[in-house]
């Protein structure tokens, strides 16, 4: 099979995992190929603003594994391929020199063994970095019940190094994943957060110290082909970042490409889902939302015709209005349509002056959503009493259609910055 056949097989196995947004990586070398700033690479928006690329690609497609969901599974008839650690590393370097790509994101079906597909990985990684001398951006995905050697050896060539949890309980992997045990998953996970909290001890005492993933690790989970709440995906993802140090936890809302008992029949992906958990995700890591406070015993999952920080501050009247000269910074962070940026503009202004109404249009606050959950020296603008039944009224949208992966985005104004920014 020739290298464009490989190529076009492989490249598209991959597009389904998203987790492959970059934002730390090694600094920038001398004498080396490539090179990559601190806002990270990949099919995603850079801190400047930048539309930023990589090759997605997977080390093979051949599995040993027949997961339900996954349209690599062993059972399903589809073309397989698998590139050699000379060729994929060749590729990669081509493509870098021909200003295709600014990186790699590097995954894999598990081929023969867990083992096998992970020194198969590892050596197209050492290709790159010792061969080629490349520079630049690569994230690995670790494969679940590699030997510890292997995952150490990753993370020393890689930026970001992962591990796909998928699924989020035990029984909803026993159901559509029987092969794999959550022990398989957590194991190298815990491995890597230790070896990272170790080489940055380390780099404390010398920086010739070895870096070990520099950019964290991440994980993916699967939205929708089972039937947990929101709230326990996300009492999960909480977990993770706090005993794993995640960097950055994935939503992939569930995309059907195989029909089995078990697998929901979904028309279309529930994309608008999985947008509400990652506003709910920016506010458990930016905002000081526990993943609790989220929701009580009648809303075990978030709301998808608002966002989850207007359904919070709607159902707790009682913390508002707040007065936006006099608030402190966290009772600041849950206003709705007051963004991190914001709140740090405010706090910045009220050093000089007191904050007037349009000081916070000039700021690009939300008011819109604001209005409701503020006061203004005193005076409140809404057109209905602060927060409560009324105000949810007044911020809810009409109803909207499910989307699919291939709509236009079509958000309101006020919600598409927020795709990028993720300010609330």
């Amino acid at each position: 099979m020739v290298i464009d056949e490989k190529l076009s097989i492989l490249a598209n196995s991959a597009k389904y995992d998203v987790s492959c947004s970059s934002s730390g990586s090694r600094a920038q070398r001398p004498g080396r190929l490539g090179a990559v700033s601190s806002g990270g690479i990949c099919h995603s928006w850079s801190a400047d603003g930048r539309c930023i690329s990589l090759l997605k690609i997977l080390q093979t497609n051949r599995c040993i594994y027949d997961c339900a969901y996954c349209v690599n599974r062993r059972s399903n008839d589809v073309p397989r391929a698998l590139f050699t650690p000379e060729e994929l590393a060749a590729l990669t370097v081509r493509f870098y020199r021909r200003n295709y790509i600014e990186g790699l994101f590097l995954s894999s079906a598990v081929a023969v063994s867990p083992d096998y597909t992970m020194e198969l990985i590892v050596r197209t990684l050492r290709l790159l970095r010792g061969t080629y001398r490349f520079g630049g951006y690569i994230h690995c995905k670790l494969i679940p019940g590699a030997a510890a050697g292997l995952i150490q050896e990753a993370g020393m060539l890689a930026d970001r190094v992962s591990v796909n949890i998928e699924l989020p309980t035990r029984k909803s992997l026993a159901l559509l994943a029987p092969q794999k045990i959550p022990e398989a998953i957590l194991t190298p996970m815990q491995r890597v957060s230790t070896a990272i909290a170790v080489a940055r001890q380390e780099r404390r005492s010398s920086r010739r110290a070895p870096l070990f993933a520099p950019g964290g690790q991440s994980t993916q989970l699967i939205i929708g082909a089972t039937p947990e709440s929101d709230a326990q995906i996300l009492r999960l993802s909480n977990w993770l970042y706090s005993a794993m140090r995640l960097k950055r936890v994935y939503y992939s809302a569930y995309v059907p490409v195989n029909k089995q008992a078990g697998l929901p029949a979904l028309n279309a992906p529930p994309l608008l889902r999985e947008h509400r958990l990652y506003q709910a995700d920016w506010l458990m890591r930016f905002y000081g939302f526990g993943a609790d406070e989220l929701f009580d015993a009648a809303h075990q999952n978030l709301e998808t015709d608002i966002d989850p920080k207007v359904g919070w501050a709607c159902r707790h009247p009682e913390y508002f209005p707040v007065e936006i000269n006099t608030a402190e910074e966290a009772a600041l962070l849950r206003v709705p349509g007051l963004g991190v940026r914001s709140v740090q503009k405010i706090l910045q202004l009220r050093r000089v002056k007191r904050v007037q109404q349009e000081d916070l249009l000039k700021l690009r606050s939300v008011w819109k959503r604001a209005q409701y959950f503020i006061t203004v020296n005193g005076k409140y603008y809404g057109r209905v009493p602060p927060a409560g039944a009324q105000a949810l009224a007044a911020l809810s949208p009409p109803p909207v259609r499910e989307r699919t992966l291939f709509d236009p985005i079509g958000l309101p104004a006020d919600e598409a910055g927020s795709v990028i920014t993720g300010e609330l």
